[in-house]
């Protein structure tokens, strides 16, 4: 019976993710989970991110590694999902935004919240991420600094966006003491 608007086909199911090693060739450390791929090394990881795992934070925006949407955590460096192949992320820690709090918010997520960054919210993420390492790598960052994050927001909140990643290095000293 073809789809109507009333009644609709079964969803595609989610692709088999390896239970092991001996079954699968890449293994992969997701927020702290193990996960093994036998698909295409040269699979986008943001396409393993999304459609075999369902961690749907990490966003599509331009495919070649220009916006920032796609950004992720490799071994603690922000790095673009969309043209990063699941062979070169094997072996490493990966973090999306699903896996960045813990029992708490991390501190760039709560000074995203303080601010009141979000427009859309569809680059955040990205973003996030992006602030994550430059905090990890530039702990008292400038105006200077922060301008070289190169992700992009097509609502404009880089005034907001700043004030956030200065208000989580405060928080972040604070956590310190």
């Amino acid at each position: 019976m073809p789809d109507t608007p009333i009644r609709r086909s079964k969803p595609t199911p989610i692709p088999p993710v390896a239970q092991s090693a001996k079954e699968k060739t890449l293994p992969l450390r997701i927020n702290g989970e193990d996960y093994f791929h036998d698909g295409d090394a040269d699979m986008p990881l943001l396409w393993y991110l999304r459609d075999v795992l369902r961690l749907t934070g990490t966003k599509f925006g331009c495919g070649i590694g220009a916006c920032g949407a796609c950004t992720v955590l490799i071994d603690g460096k922000a790095q673009r999902a969309c043209i990063t192949p699941v062979s070169a992320a094997s072996g490493h820690d990966i973090t999306t935004i699903e896996g960045l709090a813990g029992a708490e918010l991390h501190p760039v997520q709560q000074a995203w919240i303080e601010e009141d960054v979000t427009q859309c919210g569809y680059c955040q993420a990205g973003q996030i991420l992006a602030a994550v390492d430059l905090l990890k790598r530039t702990p008292h960052p400038n105006d200077v600094d922060i301008g070289k994050i190169s992700n992009l927001c097509r609502c404009g909140t880089y005034p907001r966006i700043r004030n956030a990643i200065k208000r989580a290095a405060e928080l972040m000293q604070e956590a310190k003491k």
